[in-house]
């Protein structure tokens, strides 16, 4: 199963890259997705995933063939052969 990872923004600046594939076997859920990712490129971990919360929702807007993960099954959501993610940075202000 390949999927096809884009990263905008910082994020592209973090992971040293604007896209990869990701290649396994089996069916993958977006929270494994992202873990496995944060394993492999360490400093996307710091700009993707919330330092207090350990989370990663507040800091990014991840799409999954340009649907926000929100709107299909969350972290949960279960990805395809020929999936394409979007991981998009938030900026918070105030």
């Amino acid at each position: 199963m390949a999927i096809t990872v884009k990263f905008v923004g910082a994020f592209r600046h973090f992971s040293g890259t604007s896209e990869l594939i990701l290649e396994r076997k089996g069916c993958i859920s977006i929270g494994e997705m992202v873990n496995e990712l944060v394993i492999e490129l360490p400093m996307l971990k710091k700009s993707l995933v919330d330092k207090q919360l350990e989370d990663l929702r507040p800091n990014a807007l991840i799409l999954v063939n340009s649907r926000e993960i929100g709107v299909l099954n969350g972290l949960e959501t279960k990805l395809n052969d020929g999936d394409q993610v979007t991981l998009v940075p938030v900026m918070h202000g105030g």
